[in-house]
């Protein structure tokens, strides 16, 4: 599918067709990914992910950041509650 760039203000913009944000599963305010690769443009929606699916990709078993041990065993610092 050929688009246009075109000017908008200050910027440049392509219009996205009805079609493809059909496709994409995509509408106005969705947050998108802009990169480039090898000349190429690569736009990508930005996907917001649910706790469950976050929680399903961590190792249950993985040992614990080094740095954890550190921060549990600073000392607190600051003002109490009063």
């Amino acid at each position: 599918m050929e688009v246009t760039l075109r000017q908008y203000g200050n910027s440049k913009a392509v219009v996205i067709p009805p079609s493809v944000l059909v496709a994409l599963q995509i509408d106005v305010g969705q947050a998108m990914l802009l990169s480039t690769q090898n000349g190429n443009i690569i736009l990508t929606p930005k996907r917001h992910y649910t706790l469950e699916e976050m929680i399903a990709q961590c190792e249950p078993k993985a040992l614990p950041p080094a740095d954890l041990a550190t921060w549990d065993a600073a000392s607190s610092l600051g003002v109490g509650i009063i």
